[in-house]
């Protein structure tokens, strides 16, 4: 099959007669094998399969936790296939290579980069097994296919009377070989993109019949569950193993890499027997710091070391010699935990030869490196079944609790289902980290001049490449796996990718200022990290648009107009900045006890600007309305735009308001959802989404909700009461 449009596809008939197309999608390894009729395997970046039952299958290579790929990816091969989005099977892609981004050699969903690497390849799919089609039903008709047209899932005559289904025509259309450039429909015919508000898994998420890991069943399933040190890096020196062994259900009482496994016949006696369960642990190497001693060691790094110059532009020293005035401000903010509304869970079979995964993770191939971790598999052998996720957030990238059931499973050789209580959850996360940022300014005539920003605090894939490394190169003997993991920290920059966690958003200051210095001094405490929802953007943004508030009050200027000289080079900046404004009416008196905030940032591709207009009621802070406008270039769904925009400026409050993992002595003093609280439903605002339409590439929009809505809340406070906070969470009683 000849295909010139960046050779995306393969083509071939299945043994059952069904049309089989793969796609190598952008940011993907390309495609070494197509399907095998002798065997029936198949091995492929993405497929859209039509069979001659009728059946439309649409395998997904990224996972679905809420932000709607679904759906949305699901539209785009709709669209040009000339069919409805809900005629369409979807089903969640293996372990493969080919979904592998080369950047990282990971098969992982995040970063919101699932719409923009799909744009393109999925609606060539669409397209050309419509194309085929139509050739193959003028074939039949003995007509010119120029003048066939597609619809409804069935090929048309020219004379606009007669049609045949897709299903009649998918053997004929394997054949076919398309030649040329494969034409996508220009956007005035587009039915779907762009106007489509379905959302095709709702019904079984609203039904209980989508499948999440923690409704998996299997035959002669049993339950673990992990008893975990209340400090990290404790061992374990001794346990009551006998006396929980002899317990009602309990098969079997042992110890694993952090911590004593107990494995039952039903969930709840396996909690029973935990609660008897006493361990003594060996406390010499672990932590036992707190908040306060983590950002004294921050202050300490910060004192000591100016940074890796990460931005520098101008020379902002002489900037601040020629100044003015000169503005500094630090802020600080906390650890912060997940909270998933899934707790962590993982279901493995170890059947001797092989192993099994039932998981709701992000990083199915990271999975498998977690089985062979703790089994005597290599990667290989281990398949991985990913499920509907009930929330990721980053934390799921992490594969812990799926290496916790391999162990539970090898060790009593059935199928274990291992659940994390919400308290185990809250407790042994691994966090967005605590991150200090030091901010200076000059200013001339009330006109910024230069730009300084020091962020303090650690790097995430120190933490990450553990298993990540070893993904990289599933061939490589277990041995190997601690070593590969140094090495990739040790040649982060040169051969493996540079952690940007800790900058990004801060690098892409967007103003017009000449001189700028911006810096990364790294320091690690010890505390387990990971990838959190908008990750750097999210601590960044706050920095970044607090202290552009700050400069804003200080030179006596409106901040929303301080702002706006400042982006007459960023127009798509400009352009969301002045919408969130309009859409809140900037300018208008609000009420007595209100006040609004502004902010704005660029994250994953999206702009993003949001005012928010808050109060304090009771002694508590209350926000009223969110007023959001987001460019994300072209839609695909309208709505899922809105809701995770609406969702991100709800998690973000969620921060502001409430968020603080808090350590002393080591130990995380919260436990669940009532020290560690969630906005509740009757606090949540109203919030407003202006989309911009334009003909930029599509970006994502899971995370890009977050960063802006935190320092604009701040920024609404501090015009309430004319006090500043410059530490999250906000409080009422500054």
């Amino acid at each position: 099959m000849a295909m010139n449009r960046r050779d995306f596809l393969k083509v071939g008939a299945g043994t059952s007669g069904s049309l089989l197309l793969t796609m190598s999608l952008p940011g993907c390894a390309g495609i070494q094998s197509g399907y095998s009729p002798e065997t029936g395997n198949w091995k492929a970046g993405a497929w859209l399969e039509l069979t001659k039952t009728g059946d439309i299958w649409f395998t997904l290579d990224r996972v679905e936790m809420g932000q709607g790929t679904y759906s949305g990816l699901t539209t785009l091969i709709a669209e040009e296939l000339e069919v409805p989005p809900e005629s369409i099977s979807v089903r969640f892609a293996p372990v493969a290579p080919e979904y592998r981004n080369p950047l990282f050699k990971l098969q992982l969903t995040g970063g919101s980069t699932s719409v923009g690497t799909a744009w393109e390849p999925l609606r060539v799919a669409g397209a050309s097994a419509r194309q085929m089609l139509i050739m193959a039903g003028a074939r039949v008709w003995n007509v010119n296919a120029g003048k066939c047209t597609a619809q409804d899932g069935r090929v048309v005559h020219p004379n606009g009377i007669d049609s045949v289904p897709y299903a009649q025509l998918v053997e004929l259309a394997s054949a076919e070989i398309i030649r040329g450039e494969i034409p996508l429909k220009p956007r005035s015919e587009w039915k779907l993109i762009g106007k489509s508000d379905k959302r095709l898994d709702a019904v079984a998420k609203s039904t209980g019949t989508a499948g999440y890991g923690i409704d998996v069943e299997l035959p002669g399933m049993v339950y673990g569950v992990v008893t975990r040190a209340p400090r990290y890096g404790s061992t374990v020196l001794g346990f009551n193993g006998d006396d929980v062994l002899a317990m009602p259900g309990v098969i079997d009482v042992f110890e694993i890499e952090r911590g004593v496994a107990i494995v039952a016949d039903k969930y709840w006696r396996a909690r029973k027997a935990q609660a008897a369960l006493k361990v003594e642990w060996d406390e010499s190497e672990a932590l036992s710091l707190s908040n306060e001693d983590v950002f004294t060691g921050y202050r300490e790094a910060a004192e000591d070391d100016a940074g890796e110059s990460e931005r520098s532009e101008g020379d902002f020293d002489e900037a601040v010699e020629k100044a003015g005035s000169v503005i500094e401000a630090e802020y600080e903010q906390p650890y912060l935990a997940h909270a998933t509304m899934e707790p962590m869970n993982a279901t493995v079979w170890y059947r001797g030869d092989s192993a099994e995964v039932w998981a709701p993770t992000q990083g199915p191939d990271l999975g498998r490196i977690a089985v062979a971790r703790m089994t005597d598999l290599s990667p290989d052998d281990v398949t991985v079944n990913t499920t509907f996720l009930g929330g990721g957030f980053g934390r799921r990238l992490v594969q812990d609790y799926i290496e916790e059931a391999a162990a539970a499973s090898y060790r009593v050789g059935k199928p274990v289902k291992l659940i994390w209580s919400r308290e185990e959850d809250t407790q042994h996360d691994l966090y967005r980290p605590a991150m200090l940022h030091r901010m200076k300014a000059s200013v001339i005539d009330g006109e910024l001049t230069g730009w300084h920003h020091q962020i303090v605090g650690p790097q995430i894939l120190d933490w990450y490449v553990r298993n990540a490394a070893p993904a990289q190169y599933p061939w490589a003997p277990k041995f190997m796996y601690g070593t590969l993991g140094k090495v990739g920290v040790l040649a982060e920059g040169l051969a493996t990718p540079k952690d940007v966690s800790a900058i990004e958003g801060a690098i892409d200051y967007p103003y017009d200022v000449s001189n700028i210095d911006i810096r990364h001094t790294h320091t690690d405490p010890g505390i387990p990290i990971t990838w959190w929802r908008s990750v750097g953007y999210s601590h960044n943004g706050f920095a970044v648009e607090t202290f552009m508030d700050e400069l804003a009050h200080e030179a006596g200027q409106d901040p929303y107009e301080f702002r706006r000289k400042l982006l007459a080079n960023e127009p798509r900046h400009l352009e969301v900045l002045d919408r969130a404004a309009r859409l809140a009416n900037w300018g208008e008196a609000l009420p007595e006890g209100r006040a609004r905030g502004i902010a704005l940032f660029r994250s994953f591709g999206t702009y993003v600007a949001q005012v928010v207009e808050a109060g304090i009621e009771g002694g508590a802070i209350r926000v009223y309305r969110v007023s959001a406008a987001v460019d994300c270039g072209q839609v695909v769904n309208p709505q899922i735009v809105r809701d995770q925009i609406e969702g991100g400026a709800i998690f973000g409050l969620t921060a502001a308001l409430y968020g603080n993992i808090e350590f002393r002595d080591g130990v995380v003093q919260q436990s669940n959802f009532h020290d560690y609280q969630m906005v509740r439903q009757y606090e949540v605002p109203e919030v407003v989404v202006d989309i911009v339409e334009n003909d930029e590439a599509p970006t994502g929009v899971g995370e890009p909700g977050v960063p802006p809505v935190i320092p604009a809340l701040g920024n609404a406070l501090f015009a309430l009461t004319g006090k500043r906070q410059r530490s999250l969470p906000l409080t009422a009683n500054a």
